[in-house]
């Protein structure tokens, strides 16, 4: 595979350091994800919140397909402060769906207007969600970097 800047050619060796640095970032946001997430869950306490809204956001993916996820916006109180959300789980990464349905069943017992539970870490009382269960989602994306690191440190040490 050969890369240009600015008009100057990349050689294999520069296109996989920039995959492995990729790479590695993305292992570590999702393991840091992960462990963040760990910690909301302990941590949550639980407060009264309002649906304003749900949705089904629509990733576009390349080769003309698409994934859905799941979203539902609330508000919350907490320790005499506003706040509003849109995460079902108290990771960033959040997990979408290969089909519109899949992605509606995850909301099918949220509406706007319904009173829900919610749970904060005190923490972090503006990140709220609906789900306190962890989501597999961050360690998807850290196997995800994993096989960058692993694909892209091979082809390094094929064109040494």
């Amino acid at each position: 595979m050969r890369l240009s800047i600015d008009s100057e050619r990349l050689s294999p060796v520069h296109v996989g350091v920039l995959l492995l640095l990729g790479g590695v970032v993305m292992t570590g946001y999702g393991l840091y994800d992960y462990t963040q997430q760990s910690s909301a869950v302990s941590n949550a306490v639980e407060v009264d919140a309002t649906v304003t809204d749900t949705d089904i956001d629509t990733i576009s993916q390349r080769r003309g397909s698409s994934d859905y996820q799941p979203v539902v916006a609330f508000e919350y109180r907490f320790e005499g402060t506003d706040y509003t959300s849109d995460s079902l789980y108290p990771s960033s990464v959040e997990p979408d769906y290969d089909t519109e349905s899949a992605a509606r069943d995850e909301i099918e017992s949220y509406a706007a207007g319904d009173s829900v539970t919610a749970y904060v870490d005190p923490a972090s009382p503006g990140e709220a969600f609906l789900r306190n269960e962890e989501s597999n989602s961050p360690l998807k994306f850290a196997a995800i970097g994993g096989v960058m690191v692993i694909l892209s440190g091979r082809s390094i040490l094929k064109h040494l």
